[in-house]
């Protein structure tokens, strides 16, 4: 009797789901046909399984479109400080988004050892001032953390470097995402950083066993 108690006990553990969280799943990639676009579309199979609710940027479709320009204007770098509120206006949608969601997942390929340009633009105009950070007060503590909702944070990509160059050289694309930008999230934000080395030499069951890691990652470990 006890042993099957012990049974029951376990099936209830496995079936126990993660709760459900708000997820912003963001994709930085020009090629829909790419192995990137497949490591997206995993990320958010997983995490519309685990029943988390999902909105979704595709940057390269947007940018095509003209929805978004990834440079930082004169007049913008003018108001950073000055008048914030302008800046935030003219990517409201995207403030809006990074503020609804309680973690945040990004899919991108590393290029010269860091994000796409694009990439690297979407964070220039949108971790903005009032948004991801506010002015400390003094110059040992320069920025104080505004994205307190933020719980946790996936980085999912590729590169063809092999991990030991990347190591050797300081790992700045990782560097940026798990220490840059983490002091930004709430206390405690959980981290995970997914990534298939030298992408060039790959093989096909390199391939599918680095999309099984991600599907598992994403159905287990939202905030």
């Amino acid at each position: 009797m006890a042993a099957q108690d012990r049974r029951c006990r376990i099936g209830l553990i496995k079936k126990r789901r993660t709760p459900a969280v708000k997820i912003l799943l963001l994709w930085c990639h020009p090629d829909p046909q790419s192995y990137s676009a497949a490591l997206r579309q995993a990320a958010a199979d997983a995490l519309r399984e685990a029943g988390h609710e999902l909105r979704e940027i595709d940057l390269y479709a947007l940018h095509a479109q003209g929805g978004f320009d990834p440079v930082l204007s004169p007049d913008e770098k003018r108001s950073y400080l000055a008048d914030t509120d302008r800046n935030i206006a003219a990517v409201q949608p995207h403030v809006d988004a990074l503020r609804w969601a309680e973690g945040w997942v990004v899919v991108y390929p590393t290029w010269m050892y860091g994000p796409p340009a694009l990439l690297k633009g979407w964070l220039d105009r949108v971790f903005l001032p009032g948004v991801s950070f506010g002015l400390g007060g003094s110059r040992h503590r320069p920025i104080v953390g505004a994205l307190k909702n933020i719980r946790w944070f996936c980085g999912i990509t590729t590169s063809g470097s092999p991990w030991w160059w990347l190591r050797w050289i300081g790992d700045p694309g990782r560097r940026l995402f798990l220490r840059g930008l983490k002091p930004l999230y709430a206390r405690g934000c959980r981290t995970d950083w997914l990534q298939l080395h030298a992408m060039n030499y790959a093989t096909e069951r390199d391939r599918t066993r680095f999309l099984g890691r991600v599907r598992r990652t994403l159905s287990s470990r939202a905030a």
